[in-house]
């Protein structure tokens, strides 16, 4: 199984913001984590707000922690409130059940770890973490 490397983890940061840059969209706070769930790299734009690490973090510990996208966990969301209202108090609140969390996986399927993203629209956050989890070579489980 293989795992995922620091410089692996940059290009994903870089690639996400100049993804966002290159469309004009707000200031970014970008992480990664681990295959459990522990910060590997962060970094936000200059203009992000502090909070943004915090939404970065919940959305990409929501996606790594259920194994899908936190678009998917959005979508339970709406279909089951109860079990994310459940989830997200078994978590202490932090999880963050909107797109902009997508699982990084290899070539075989392994998750590696996951990608959250903060500062722009929901989709844009996601956008970003497609491109910097490709541009890596790795595949992003949206």
């Amino acid at each position: 199984m293989s795992t995922l490397t620091i410089d692996q983890a940059r290009t994903i940061i870089r690639v996400g913001h100049e993804k966002g840059t290159a469309e004009g969209m707000n200031p970014l706070a970008i992480l990664v984590l681990d295959a459990g769930g522990h910060p590997m790299a962060f970094e936000r734009q200059d203009g992000t707000p502090f909070g943004r690490f915090d939404v970065a973090f919940g959305k990409a510990r929501g996606a790594l922690a259920m194994g899908v996208s936190s678009r998917v966990l959005g979508n339970m969301a709406l279909d089951r409130p109860h079990f994310m209202n459940g989830l997200v108090g078994a978590t202490g609140g932090a999880i963050v059940p909107v797109p902009g969390g997508v699982i990084v996986t290899d070539s075989d399927g392994n998750h590696l770890g996951a990608v959250g993203i903060s500062g722009d629209s929901s989709d844009n956050d996601e956008l970003c973490a497609v491109a910097g989890i490709e541009a890596a070579g790795l595949t992003a489980g949206v």
